[in-house]
């Protein structure tokens, strides 16, 4: 018995096979993740101001961390690259321009992903179907960008993103990701992976993947 929780202690993946498909859900860093596609996740209207805001992009989030690596990113000339049409109706937050959610913008070995909708004072709000919504079309746009390369994404919706309705832990979020992709038709081609990468955490724990399905 102390050798099997000194095992649960020590691991750091979790890996999901089925017939056409891998999941590696592991404890890393997604900026060291090698030879793959890397999501990073923004907010519907591709903010790049980072500061303490509401409406700011947090320093401390994964894609605070992305933008102090790529300042001058030019998130509208990629828009425009790729023909990415915004949705009818603006943003809660001020009516800004705004994207469907799951939507990507490829960038170097990354994809952009317009992911939180904003609420009128610029606050990451989304409801449980929303979430859905937004993985399900994730998923397709992962299909058509990712290039035979395996994806990495983080937990979607496990850092400032408020979820409306009945809170979901970082648990819950993961099991719902992974349940999406074991259900959509066409996933990423073997050998290469999908992987989910999160930070150890006393609310979250790699033998628990499931418990939510």
């Amino acid at each position: 018995m102390l050798f099997y929780y000194a095992y649960l202690k020590l691991r750091n993946k979790e890996v999901i096979s089925g017939t056409n498909y891998k999941i590696v859900v592991e404890y890393g860093d997604i900026f060291k993740k090698q030879d793959c596609k890397k999501v990073i996740a923004f907010d519907e209207c591709f903010t790049t101001t980072v500061g303490e805001l509401p409406q700011d992009i947090k320093p401390s989030s994964i894609c605070g961390q992305f933008l102090a690596l790529y300042p001058n990113v030019n998130i509208q000339a990629l828009i425009n690259s790729i023909g990415l049409k915004p949705l009818k109706k603006g943003s809660a937050y001020k009516g800004n321009v705004c994207y469907e959610s799951g939507r990507i913008i490829p960038y170097k070995d990354f994809l952009l992903l317009a992911f939180t909708k904003l609420d009128n004072v610029g606050n990451g709000r989304m409801a449980r179907e929303e979430f859905l919504d937004c993985l399900e079309i994730l998923w397709k746009e992962i299909n058509n960008y990712y290039a035979t390369q395996s994806v990495a994404i983080p937990i979607l919706g496990s850092g400032i993103t408020r979820m409306k309705g009945e809170p979901l832990n970082k648990q819950q979020l993961l099991d719902m990701i992974i349940a999406s992709y074991k259900l959509y038709a066409e996933k990423i081609k073997m050998p290469a992976k999908l992987y989910i990468e999160c930070k150890r955490d006393d609310d979250f724990s790699l033998d628990k993947i499931g418990e939510y399905i």
